[in-house]
C-alpha cells in the first residue's frame, strides 16, 4: 500500500467508539499481575545469566544464555508499560523495575519515558518529529540488515554512555548537554533531539543515571577481579536482547508513511497485531507487544487486558472490518513484506 493513500485514510469512527466502549471494565492495571510477571522474568533471566557464566559445559551454557535473553527481554519489556500506566496505579513499580532491570542492563527508564509518548501523539506519529519512526519500507534494502546490526553494538553503546560520557559530562557541561540531547533516548530516528526533562522526570533521570554510571563502573572494574568472561557473557546476552527487540521493532509497524500527518485509523493500519494462533509471538513480542496496533488505539490499556480487548473487538466488528486489517500471521511474513517493499515490490 502506498504511503500517500494511507496518510489520507479517514477515521473509522465505529471502530474508535467500540474500542473505547468495550474496554472500560478492563482498563485498570493490576499489580497482582505486573509484579509476579516482572519478578519471575527477572529471577529466571539472572539465574540463566549466572548459569551461562558459571557452567563449564558450552552447550548448557549456551542454552542458559538463550533463556537469559528471552527472560530478560520480557523483563525489559515492562519499560513500555511504565510510559503508559496511570499515575498511582502501580506504587513502587518504576523504582522496582529500574532496580531490578533498568540499571543492571544499563537501560534505565528515563531513556524511554518522555520519549515514547511522543510516538503516540497524533500530530507527530510517522513524521520527522516522531522519535520512533523511520519510513523503512521506503528506504534501500541495505537499511534492514543495518538496522539489526546496529543492535549488536548495544552493550558497547550503553557502557560508553554511562561509564564514559556521564562522568565526563559532570566535568564538561557542554558535553552533558550534548549527551542529554542526542544520546539519552531510545529512539530510531537519527534526527530526533531530546528536550530538557522537567519536574518529576528530571529527578528520576538524576538517580537513574547515577545508578547506571556506578553499575557501569562496577562492570568495567570487574575485569581485573573476575576476568573477562562475566562481562563478555553479560554483553552477549544484552546484545541478544537488543537484537530481539530490534526485530520486534522492525515488524511493529508497516513503516509506509512518508512523513505526512495521519489519522488515528491510518496510524492503526500502519501498525501490526499478531494475535493467536501465532504461537511464538509471546516470545518475540512479550508484555502485550503482539497487539501493537491495538495499543495505538488504546495506549493506556494495560498489557494483560489487550488479549481480551482484541477478542471483544473481533467479535463486535468482525475479522473483515477495519480492525481486522491490522492482524498478521507472524514474524517472517512481516519481515518478508518489509524486505519486498524496500526492493521496490508491492506488499
Amino acid at each position: 500500500m502506498d504511503a500517500a493513500p494511507k496518510a489520507g485514510i479517514a477515521d473509522d469512527v465505529a471502530m474508535l467508539r467500540a474500542a473505547a466502549e468495550l474496554t472500560r471494565d478492563i482498563a485498570k492495571a493490576r499489580p497482582g499481575i505486573y509484579w509476579p510477571d516482572l519478578l519471575a522474568s527477572a529471577v529466571l533471566g539472572y539465574a540463566a545469566l549466572a548459569g551461562a557464566i558459571l557452567i563449564g559445559s558450552w552447550p548448557v551454557a549456551l542454552l542458559c544464555g538463550v533463556v537469559a535473553v528471552i527472560a530478560l527481554y520480557r523483563a525489559l519489556g515492562f519499560i513500555h508499560e511504565l510510559t503508559h500506566v496511570r499515575e498511582g496505579a502501580l506504587p513502587g513499580f518504576r523504582f522496582g523495575w529500574n532496580l531490578l532491570v533498568g540499571v543492571p542492563l544499563l537501560i534505565p527508564s528515563f531513556l524511554y519515558e518522555g520519549v515514547h509518548t511522543l510516538h503516540h501523539q497524533r500530530i507527530r506519529y510517522g513524521t520527522v518529529e516522531d522519535p520512533e519512526y523511520l519510513p523503512l519500507a521506503l528506504m534501500k534494502p541495505w537499511s534492514l540488515p543495518l538496522f539489526i546490526i546496529v543492535a549488536l553494538l548495544a552493550p558497547v553503546g550503553v557502557l560508553l554512555r554511562f561509564g564514559v560520557l556521564t562522568p565526563l559530562g559532570l566535568l564538561f557541561p557542554p558535553l552533558r548537554r550534548l549527551v542529554a540531547e542526542k544520546y539519552s533516548a531510545l529512539s530510531i530516528n537519527p534526527a530526533f533531539r531530546r528536550r530538557p526533562a522537567e519536574g518529576e522526570l528530571r529527578r528520576q533521570w538524576f538517580w537513574q543515571e547515577a545508578g547506571a554510571m556506578l553499575w557501569a563502573f562496577a562492570l568495567m572494574a570487574s575485569v581485573p577481579v573476575l576476568g573477562w568472561k562475566p562481562l563478555l557473557v553479560w554483553a552477549a546476552v544484552l546484545s541478544g536482547v537488543a537484537v530481539l527487540n530490534q526485530l520486534r521493532t522492525l515488524v511493529a509497524h508497516l513503516w509506509e508513511n512518508d512523513g505526512a500527518a495521519m489519522t488515528v485509523t491510518a496510524q492503526y493500519l500502519d501498525s501490526v497485531n499478531v494475535p493467536p494462533p501465532a504461537l511464538l509471538a509471546p516470545l518475540w513480542a512479550p508484555v502485550g507487544l503482539r497487539y501493537h496496533a491495538l495499543h495505538h488505539l488504546l495506549p493506556s490499556l494495560p498489557y494483560h487486558s489487550l488479549g481480551e480487548a482484541h477478542r471483544r473487538l473481533v467479535a463486535k466488528l468482525g475479522a473483515q472490518s477495519t480492525y481486522g486489517q491490522a492482524s498478521y500471521s507472524g514474524l517472517f511474513l512481516l519481515v518478508g513484506r518489509l524486505a519486498r517493499a524496500t526492493m521496490g515490490g508491492r506488499a
